[in-house]
């Protein structure tokens, strides 16, 4: 019994690693699953949101300015 049984344990460890190799490499389930995911997670932007991160990151750095401004006079 000890030979079948390592036979059959190499079988099942050399098996699971290219039997899970070769499915999650077939192109129909990477479409199906991954990439929709992908979008899911994180969708294609949109025409005017690429600007309005600039303009609000504009602002930011404006305030912090006069922020640290109104901090230099209040000291001197």
């Amino acid at each position: 019994m000890g030979v079948k049984l390592e036979v059959f344990r190499m079988i099942v460890y050399l098996t699971f690693p290219v039997a899970m190799f070769w499915i999650s490499n077939q192109a129909d389930w990477f479409e199906s699953y991954v990439v929709q995911r992908k979008r899911e997670l994180w969708p294609p932007e949109k025409e005017g949101q690429h600007q309005e991160l600039e303009e609000f990151k504009e602002r930011m750095r404006k305030r912090r300015e006069e922020k640290l401004l109104r901090a230099a006079q209040q000291s001197s």
